[in-house]
């Protein structure tokens, strides 16, 4: 029988961001300050190209942007996690000439380990685990010696860029030191798949 652990190591909190445009995300980037700490890292501003899916609501014009913040969190806030950035998406909603609310930002919130990414979504479907208070969990990337991150079939195509996943890379180098420092000496720190996170 498996030992159950009820204290695990902390996991890096990341975003993915969509915005409409530059001055939408200086305001998205200030509340999540406000709401989750600084950054310590941000990936460079590129136009979305990847889907329509998007358009509809927040026009033609669409920016991506991945940050990931100073603090680390508990895996088992995800779903707090996304209803905080839900809120944070309303506040900057506006209502378009036919009375219907249109997001100017699109958050996506989620952790990364030593091992994979996960992000938080509000829609459930073969690959995401349902995690409560209405949300589910997916699996984006998967780190592997001595390849890096590495994308699932499902992965979303922007996720799975190679220079998408090396600022994923970077970000978990971050967080390595920031676990080796809080834990006192590497054999204290515990991770979620000892095979995938040696190196």
């Amino acid at each position: 029988m498996g030992e159950i652990r009820t204290i695990l190591s902390p996991a890096k909190l990341v975003f993915g961001l969509l915005v409409t445009s530059d001055s939408v995300r200086s305001q998205c980037l200030d509340r999540l300050t406000a709401e989750f700490g600084p950054f310590d890292h941000l990936s460079p501003v590129e136009p979305f190209t990847f889907t329509d899916y998007y358009c509809d609501e927040m026009g033609q014009t669409i920016y991506r942007q991945y940050l990931s913040a100073e603090g680390l969190v508990d895996i088992g806030d995800l779903p707090g996690l996304k209803h905080r950035t839900n809120k944070i998406e309303i506040e900057l909603a506006q209502i378009d000439e036919r009375g219907r609310r249109c997001r100017q930002a699109n958050i996506d919130p989620g952790y990364l380990t030593q091992s994979k990414l996960i992000l938080a979504s509000t829609k459930d479907y073969v690959h995401r685990i349902y995690v409560g208070d209405g949300i589910f969990a997916e699996v984006t990337l998967f780190y592997r010696r001595p390849d890096g991150f590495q994308p699932y079939p499902w992965t979303y195509p922007d996720y799975a860029r190679a220079e998408v996943r090396g600022f994923f890379g970077k970000v978990r180098e971050t967080y390595r030191r920031q676990l080796r420092g809080s834990a006192g000496s590497s054999a204290d720190i515990q991770t979620d798949d000892q095979s995938d996170t040696k190196g």
